[in-house]
């Protein structure tokens, strides 16, 4: 698999510590420690802690690229699958309420990367309705202000 020069080590360097026991809790049904982060990253601009910013994902490319990376891509997709299997649960049960809605942010942003695993469209419609995170949308697909046209290019019509 190809995958973008972005500097993805410390997602790896985190992975490599904390995935067995993110999968493990998933697993059990109840997030219990510390690495939402690194297991389900959100775009930048919207985590206030600095451990929030050192894991934000800057932009879709950096988001591809880790949808590209074989590591990451590998641990995203597999956690995610597990995530299926608790669908009769809420996202809020399994996570907690701060935690679930850095999930829905994190399922919005790499559901917007091109050919993207619908795993994460699928997640968000079990455990938001289908529903994006609207600030995560609004980072990464601003929305343009249209134009109104001015009065000397406007036409009446009798």
């Amino acid at each position: 698999m190809i995958y973008s020069n972005t500097d993805l080590t410390r997602f790896l360097d985190a992975q490599n510590k904390l995935y067995l026991n993110a999968y493990s809790e998933i697993n059990k049904g109840k997030k219990q420690s510390h690495w939402m982060w690194f297991i389900f990253p959100q775009i930048k601009g919207l985590g206030k802690s600095s451990i929030a910013d050192y894991y934000a994902i800057a932009n879709l490319e950096e988001a591809a690229a880790f949808l590209n990376h074989p590591v990451l891509a590998k641990n995203f997709i597999e956690i995610s699958q597990l995530l299926l299997t608790l669908k009769r649960k809420s996202a809020e049960s399994i996570f907690g309420e701060l935690d679930a809605m850095k999930l829905r942010s994190s399922l919005t942003l790499f559901s917007q990367v091109e050919n993207a695993n619908p795993i994460f469209q699928e997640l968000l419609d079990i455990f938001f309705g289908g529903r994006p995170d609207p600030l995560t949308m609004s980072i990464i697909k601003p929305v343009v202000p249209m134009k109104l046209p001015t009065s000397s290019t406007l036409q009446i019509v009798a």
